[in-house]
């Protein structure tokens, strides 16, 4: 749900040529092009980096509420559960943290990419990098290639009427500030604006009571939402990628993310990232591909 701005596009037949599932993707090492390579430490172990940490001993990890499935579980970031969860604890291992020096702080999802100070080390949130979020703000190295998918009720025409002519003719709704509603507007292009809520819950009520005839998110929560949220809905296909990847977020210029970038790239050359994709995001990520 949450997404890059992604470049204009003369059409979704553009996309046809792009990479296949997000889950494959997502095990190579992608950067972010934010820069964030240049801002590094000397030194990456546990003593050299505690002046950079917003507290001393703990890493400050924050998040949204709720923390939605299957990023997380139960709502509980703290639980190693989920695959941002895991992804969190692992890095933090790889920085010389046990988990019970990992504290989880709240950060609204809007406010994470907002210039100034952070309350935070570093924020994972499905955010997705852009050029225009990390001017104010820094990103590590991909942790998750994202790809968007289409949620609509099962009775609804879209569910069968979704090529490329017929995508322009619905009425659709998203998240303010998301890069799921900038996707709606570049790639699909409808020809009538697109409606806007405050947070993924008021989007996925106005589906149940058919305000919008679809919403756009990233495929796992796609699947989640239409397989335990939302009855009578389904995932009706996703979209080719378009590049479009999961970064952690750092208040501008933190020089903690060169060691960050460190231990995901050990994370993504020994398999932990494929591991923890296959073990929380497999099942989210097997859907058909909608064809231009």
């Amino acid at each position: 749900m949450r997404h890059m701005t992604v470049a204009a596009m003369a059409a979704i037949t553009a996309l046809g040529a792009a990479a296949a599932l997000a889950g494959c993707a997502s095990a190579t090492s992608t950067t972010s092009g934010s820069g964030a390579a240049s801002a590094s430490t000397a030194s990456c172990s546990y003593a050299s980096i505690q002046p950079e940490l917003y507290s001393r001993g703990v890493l400050t990890v924050a998040t949204d509420q709720p923390a939605y499935t299957p990023w997380f579980e139960n709502n509980d970031p703290s639980n190693g559960q989920g695959y941002e969860s895991a992804v969190a604890y692992a890095v933090a291992a790889q920085l010389g943290f046990k988990p019970a020096q990992v504290k989880w702080a709240y950060e609204p999802f809007n406010d994470s990419y907002a210039p100034g100070p952070k309350k935070f080390d570093f924020d994972i949130n499905e955010i997705s990098y852009t050029p225009q979020r990390a001017q104010v703000v820094t990103f590590s190295d991909s942790y998750y290639a994202v790809q968007q998918s289409l949620v609509a009720l099962k009775n609804s025409p879209i569910a069968t009427k979704h090529t490329q002519a017929e995508l322009k003719t619905y009425v659709y709704g998203d998240q303010v500030g998301t890069t799921s509603l900038a996707f709606i507007n570049s790639q699909i292009q409808p020809t009538q604006t697109p409606k806007v809520y405050e947070t993924l819950n008021d989007v996925k009520q106005a589906l149940q009571d058919k305000q919008i005839a679809a919403l756009v998110t990233d495929t796992p929560t796609a699947q989640y939402i239409s397989s335990s949220e939302i009855p009578g809905s389904v995932l009706v296909a996703q979209f080719p990628s378009t590049g479009e990847h999961y970064g952690l977020l750092f208040r501008k210029g933190n020089p903690l993310v060169g060691c960050v970038n460190k231990a995901l790239a050990t994370l993504r050359s020994n398999g932990t990232l494929a591991r923890l994709q296959a073990k929380w995001l497999q099942i989210y990520t097997s859907v058909p591909t909608i064809k231009p």
